[in-house]
């Protein structure tokens, strides 16, 4: 039995960059060696990012992390991981007079022999929160495997620009649009059935106190 819960500030986000870091290590070169400093970024860009986004964590029975990912709301301010990497700014790629929000989705991480069903589960609750109104969007970057398998999914992302090597891995910036991602939670969002009420969460009720949100699953 396991579960996942939405990361609050009282969590330790050193546990998370170090998790995200070893398992893109993990998956590309087979070791899980790396630098304090990757580490250190990821930490730091996270806590920056906190205010606004939401970070999934399913975690085993023992509390070990078996998967990681991030929904971050634009505030229009920021600098998007997109832009940090890329130097693509969102407004380069949307239409001017789009009326949703733009989101970002990234910090994806599964351990490591683990299948399709976390991949599967975190993409279903991230994508739902997207989803939450009808224009919105997101941005993300992935590598070429990843790619693949959202394509597969259904999810068709549509490429946005150049590969880059970030992370241990060539990565690739993509759209996700809508249309594509409502019908990739439609078909999953069984799984996240017994799931809390994520949509109280302050992130998309700011008046609402921040808590600590989990479930379980089979």
């Amino acid at each position: 039995m396991g579960k996942i819960n939405i990361l609050t500030s009282d969590f330790d986000y050193r546990k998370l960059a170090e998790f995200i870091i070893k398992e893109n290590y993990s998956h590309h070169y087979q070791t899980n060696v790396f630098s304090d400093q990757k580490t250190k970024a990821v930490y730091e860009e996270e806590i920056y990012y906190r205010k606004n986004s939401l970070v999934f964590a399913l975690q085993d029975s023992q509390d070990t992390l078996i998967g990681t990912i991030r929904a971050l709301k634009w505030n229009y301010c920021d600098l998007l991981p997109l832009e940090k990497i890329f130097s693509i700014h969102p407004f380069q790629v949307i239409e001017k007079n789009f009326e949703g929000e733009i989101w970002h989705i990234g910090r994806f991480a599964i351990r490591k022999n683990e299948g399709l069903l976390p991949l599967k589960k975190l993409m279903a609750l991230a994508i739902g929160i997207v989803c939450e109104k009808e224009k919105n969007i997101a941005f993300a970057e992935c590598d070429s495997k990843l790619l693949k398998t959202l394509y597969l999914m259904g999810i068709e992302p549509v490429i946005i620009g150049t590969p880059k090597y970030y992370l241990g891995s060539e990565t690739i910036p993509v759209l996700l649009v809508y249309d594509n991602l409502i019908k990739f939670y439609h078909k999953h969002e069984y799984l996240i059935n017994d799931v809390c009420d994520i949509h109280t969460h302050p992130i998309l009720n700011p008046a609402l106190e921040s808590n600590t949100l989990s479930y379980s699953f089979t």
